[in-house]
């Protein structure tokens, strides 16, 4: 008997230093030349919301691969909102011993309620948070170590309230404490799988696994992120080492990569959305026509050709088809307001508006691809009735920054926002204008016609109610012209067939396929 049962410990100990030989840092290559920031509440571009998706967590989350679809993260449960003296409430009990990332020279740090509502305090701050707008008439407060509640008033419905404590934008939660080594810094900390990079060089970062994560140690050691924004140079790597890349969403990319050996092509949702904004605030665009007339003189179907076939589908309204409140096609054709292609138009009104000749416009691209397309498409276009569009190359990080000084009179954004309210009160909400605004987002275009239609579907109960104020929102934007919509795409990601995310795939708020704890690298598949 004693023979048998050494034989099973040293058949477990095997097995367990199996598993372990097997772990290994992910290898993983972004199309961007470096991150905008650490701060999941300053998260705006793609590759800041990959990172701050391995690294942070929410009170509730979006299950992994499968977005919208909702369920408990920190907290133990989602509960249904109560009336408590007139107000509507929502209380949430956390889970027991989750911990903070280790923090070095400090004791290790088990989150309590305390933490929740300091980092929601932070999230409500803008001088603290790009999200800050999305949380008026939210408090929140510690009912005890592990119960928080947050008192919401007016009352929103669960479509609007919950993704703002998911794990996407404010919803973030955080950890601040002292930095032992620096006296006045604080290191700001996360409570996901892996742990965010102590430095982060000019090519690569490196992300290591959190130990004591409360699902469970991952399988991975860490996750090495590679900046590779040029797409054969990102190809070359996948062909030599990486394990995971970014796609390029033209079909003749896609079908040269189709062609190797050993590897999976992911194409998931969520879609972005590619949209124009013209800054209304300065000429030339703060006068109707010439947004009219640029609106004439494009082609949605140009824009899709960079884009190969299938990849790229044409949109008539800023909030995308697949999500609530949306104009269909049919909608915005019996309203008059597709603006259809007529370059004799667009002249006719550049002239009434004093510009027979045209103008010149300078504009500020990203490295990536699907940004630059869409200016070069723009720049193509425009030339046919007078209009020089001059194409200034930024890093991605750079580009964030400069759209967001005021200066730029036509920006293209990708977005998506995780419900239709935060989507079109943090790009035309006044209180979201990018220079300026109370509560600064990313209102590009200066836009102010719509305020009261955003709040009062936000206090809306009903939720068609909603809906039909949010459609009356988008009819008057386009009246105005103050958006021009394009198309939205899948995001497209090439892996080797040996690493295993360890759920399937549909669709991920954070813009990627998402390596969380289980995500492995099964060494038996490699080549």
């Amino acid at each position: 008997m004693k023979t048998i049962y050494n034989f099973i410990v040293l058949a477990c100990l095997m097995l367990v230093l199996t598993v372990h030989a097997e772990a290994r840092f992910l290898k993983m290559g972004l199309n961007i030349s470096g991150f905008n920031t650490l701060d999941p509440h300053y998260a705006a571009s793609f590759s800041d919301r990959i990172l701050a998706d391995m690294v942070f967590n929410g009170l509730i989350r979006f299950t992994p691969g499968h977005a919208p679809d909702l369920e408990p993260d920190l907290a133990v449960n989602i509960p249904e909102p109560e009336i408590i003296n007139g107000v509507q409430t929502w209380t949430f009990h956390l889970r027991k011993g989750v911990f903070f990332h280790p923090v070095p020279g400090l004791p290790r740090h088990g989150v309590t309620a305390k933490d929740i509502v300091a980092s929601f305090q932070k999230t409500k701050d803008p001088a603290q948070s790009a999200y800050a707008g999305g949380y008026d008439g939210i408090s929140i407060k510690a009912l005890g170590p592990y119960t928080v509640r947050f008192i919401v008033d007016p009352p929103q419905s669960p479509l609007l309230f919950l993704p703002k404590l998911a794990n996407y934008a404010g919803g973030f939660i955080v950890g601040r404490f002292p930095d032992p080594v620096h006296p006045g810094r604080q290191i700001l900390t996360g409570t996901g799988p892996f742990c965010l990079p102590e430095t982060v060089g000019k090519k690569s970062c490196l992300l290591r696994a959190h130990k004591a994560y409360f699902r469970g140690r991952p399988r991975l050691d860490g996750v090495k992120i590679f900046f590779l924004p040029d797409s054969a140079t990102r190809l070359a790597a996948f062909d030599r080492d990486l394990d995971l890349i970014t796609g390029e969403s033209v079909s003749s990319w896609i079908d040269q990569v189709a062609g190797k050996k050993n590897i999976i092509i992911d194409s998931l949702g969520v879609s972005e959305t590619a949209t124009i904004h013209f800054n209304t605030s300065i000429p030339p665009f703060n006068d109707i026509r010439v947004r009219k007339a640029v609106a004439h003189a494009l082609d949605r179907d140009l824009f899709l050709k960079p884009f190969g076939q299938g990849m790229a589908k044409k949109v008539y309204s800023p909030v995308p088809p697949f999500m609530p409140g949306a104009l269909q096609k049919n909608q915005v054709l019996m309203l008059g307001l597709d603006y259809p292609t007529n370059p004799d138009k667009a002249r006719s009104l550049l002239a009434q508006a004093g510009y027979p000749d045209g103008f010149t416009l300078n504009v500020v691209a990203s490295e990536l691809g699907q940004y630059l397309k869409n200016y070069q498409t723009l720049k193509k276009q425009l030339a046919r009735i007078g209009i020089k569009v001059n194409i200034h190359l930024a890093d991605h990080a750079t580009m964030h920054k400069l759209i967001r000084t005021g200066r730029c009179p036509l920006v293209i954004y990708e977005a998506f926002r995780p419900n239709t309210d935060e989507l079109l009160s943090r790009f035309f909400h006044s209180e979201s204008i990018v220079a300026g605004g109370k509560k600064p987002g990313t209102n590009f275009s200066f836009y102010t016609g719509i305020d009261d239609l955003l709040e009062k579907a936000r206090a809306e109960q009903v939720t068609m109610n909603q809906i039909r104020l949010w459609e009356y929102a988008q009819v008057k934007l386009l009246e105005d012209m103050a958006v021009y919509p394009l198309h939205f795409r899948n995001q497209t990601y090439v892996r080797k067939k040996c690493l295993d995310y360890g759920h399937s795939v549909v669709a991920a708020m954070a813009l990627y396929p998402q390596i969380t704890e289980k995500t492995f690298i099964n060494s038996g598949k490699c080549p």
